[in-house]
């Protein structure tokens, strides 16, 4: 992005129902619409909103079911101009070199929950229509056994180009690993997308992991967070959410917070405002890669 102007970006949170993809469908296309006509340019979901963590059924039913909402967000996405992210059930294997939203899946051996062909933890994003990134989550929650349910990926989170600038992403829990995200940092990344599910009791360290996080990338991040109660995953924690999606700037501050209720967190980001920060306090030029290594 070369010319210099204010992004404008929403987190939609929602109360994600469970197992119900037609709902949350129906949930998110009003909300990307209520984006649209508010002048909203990228709009991140929270973590697997078509289904949340459903424990029962066969993972292919809920891959199809998934893979037609994905594609009806794809045809928003082009219909309305918007950069859309969110993560959702995803085909096993390596990122970026599945078929697209609504192609058939292979039959071959089974996808079993927790097994070596299990679903992915995926993030998708679509810009005007196109998908231009594709992540899965890295590090799977132990405390509501996700890895009993997905795989989790095995590549660091890429950067990709936008008409709204450079982007990455990483999914909920990812953001306690600061490792993982050496890559968009040095890719120069200037706007960093999360999809979560964080629940209410460890809200503060959600709040503060993101602003942590955008203070450390010299980034924009833009989280969203779900809203509601559910029992999550195959061991049933019920689990309260927040709401409390968050905007944060490059200097950590919070420029948007969600307060509980359905709806749009937003906010403007003015990339000139990364890039005059990198100048000023230009960490990536000051690293000692001499010492710990060029991606530590």
């Amino acid at each position: 992005m070369s010319e210099s102007r204010s992004v404008r970006a929403a987190a939609f949170q929602f109360d994600v129902r469970r197992g119900d993809v037609a709902a949350n469908l129906a949930a998110v296309e009003r909300g990307l619409s209520a984006a649209a006509g508010r002048g909203v340019e990228l709009v991140v979901l929270p973590e697997m909103w078509p289904t949340s963590f459903v424990a029962d059924g066969d993972p292919r039913e809920w891959q199809r079911e998934t893979d037609a909402a994905l594609a009806r967000v794809q045809e928003l996405s082009r219909e309305l101009g918007l950069v859309v992210a969110g993560s959702a059930f995803g085909s096993h294997g390596a990122a970026g070199l599945e078929p697209g939203p609504g192609a058939t899946l292979e039959r071959g051996a089974p996808l079993e929950p927790g097994g070596p062909r299990a679903p992915r933890n995926r993030l998708t994003v679509f810009a005007r229509g196109e998908r231009v990134l594709v992540y899965d989550k890295l590090h799977l929650f132990s405390p509501t056994a996700e890895a009993e349910s997905f795989s989790a990926g095995d590549a660091l989170p890429p950067t990709v180009a936008t008409h709204l600038g450079k982007l990455a992403g990483v999914v909920c829990y990812d953001l306690r690993f600061g490792m993982a995200l050496r890559a968009p940092f040095l890719d120069g990344a200037e706007i960093l997308v999360v999809p979560a599910q964080w629940p209410a009791t460890r809200a503060g360290h959600f709040r503060a992991l993101v602003c942590g996080r955008a203070a450390e990338l010299q980034a924009f991040v833009v989280a969203a967070n779900r809203t509601g109660t559910d029992l999550v995953g195959r061991r049933r924690l019920e689990l309260a959410f927040a709401g409390n999606s968050l905007i944060a700037g490059p200097d950590g501050g919070v420029l948007a917070e969600g307060r509980g209720q359905d709806g749009l967190v937003e906010a403007g980001l003015d990339l000139a405002a990364v890039r005059a920060l990198r100048r000023s306090v230009p960490v990536r030029d000051d690293e000692r890669r001499d010492v710990y290594g060029p991606r530590s």
